[in-house]
């Protein structure tokens, strides 16, 4: 079963410091290694675009948006036999930010793919 988990922050937070980078890198080699990591990045916050479809009116966009108090500031996909695997992934990374990078506060969001042979999620 694959997982994403995404990694949301407030939007004012700066750059992580270079203790936590070293340790999410030796982490994610770790993952990758082991099969579980298929992918992972952070996401840039100096370029958006946003679509929004509301009573029939479809808009975009463009950011970056100064008023996002919260932001998706990371994800990874995960590869994994069951939920609470993929959730104890999770908690390991966001353990490395407790450990590395001090004062940090954000969330974390464990939710299952569906893949093409499930069809939609039906719930």
């Amino acid at each position: 079963m694959r997982y994403m988990v995404m990694l949301t922050m407030r939007s004012d937070v700066g750059p992580p410091p270079p203790e936590l980078v070293e340790a999410m890198d030796v982490a994610m080699s770790e993952a990758v290694g082991s099969g579980l990591l298929i992918d992972a990045g952070g996401l840039m916050g100096d370029h958006a675009t946003t679509f929004t479809l509301r009573s029939g009116v479809l808009a975009r966009v463009d950011g970056p948006f100064a008023e996002a108090k919260e932001v998706v500031g990371g994800y990874s996909v995960l590869d994994v036999r069951s939920h609470e695997e993929a959730v104890e992934g999770a908690r390991r990374m966001m353990q490395i930010h407790l450990d590395h990078w001090p004062g940090w506060e954000g969330s974390c969001e464990v939710r299952r793919i569906s893949g093409r042979e499930e069809g939609p999620p039906t719930s």
